[in-house]
């Protein structure tokens, strides 16, 4: 999370989001972070989109990575996941349910990062059957849980070595 804040810093400075996508391994029945990937992208204040995403596939390809989540920051906002990341973030977990998105709020006293994901059945459901783009608030879900919540399932290990991969700069 640290380097992607350094990578992220010169749009942070000019309140652009920065987002890059989680790879990683399996082993032993263990999912790893072991890659971020920085893909082009257009940004705003309260977006990010990769572009060229082939790019992304192919350096996933190569590597044998699993795409296991991403993290984006919130330059000028708190720590949360908007509507829009709610909408990023089902794509992700419908594909691998133990996917994960990271949010850094560099800006945020309270906190400066958090690792989400939808809960299930809950926020899935509400997500799948929601039709509407762009900012939008949704309902709770029917059984009362969040429509995310804090990853429990997350260990981090500061001595993991990772490859950090900047598709912006080729």
């Amino acid at each position: 999370m640290d380097c992607f804040l350094r990578v992220a810093e010169a749009n942070t400075k000019r309140s652009l989001e920065t987002c890059g996508v989680l790879a990683g391994t399996l082993k032993k029945r263990t999912f790893y972070v072991t890659t971020l990937i920085i893909p082009k992208q257009k940004s705003t204040s309260d977006s990010c989109e990769a572009t060229n995403e082939e790019e992304l596939f192919e350096v996933q390809d190569k590597g044998s990575l699993f795409t296991l989540g991403w993290i984006h920051t919130h330059p000028t906002q708190s720590c949360f996941l908007s509507s829009i990341d709610l909408h990023n973030h089902y794509s992700y977990q419908v594909m691998l349910p133990e996917a994960i998105a990271i949010v850094m709020a560099p800006t945020d006293t309270r906190k400066k990062h958090g690792i989400f994901h939808l809960t299930d059945p809950g926020g899935i459901s509400v997500i799948h059957d929601c039709p509407e783009r762009g900012f939008h608030p949704h309902k709770a879900p029917l059984d009362g849980s969040p429509i995310y919540e804090h990853c429990s399932h997350v260990y981090m290990n500061a001595d993991t070595k990772f490859d950090m991969i900047d598709l912006r700069e080729q």
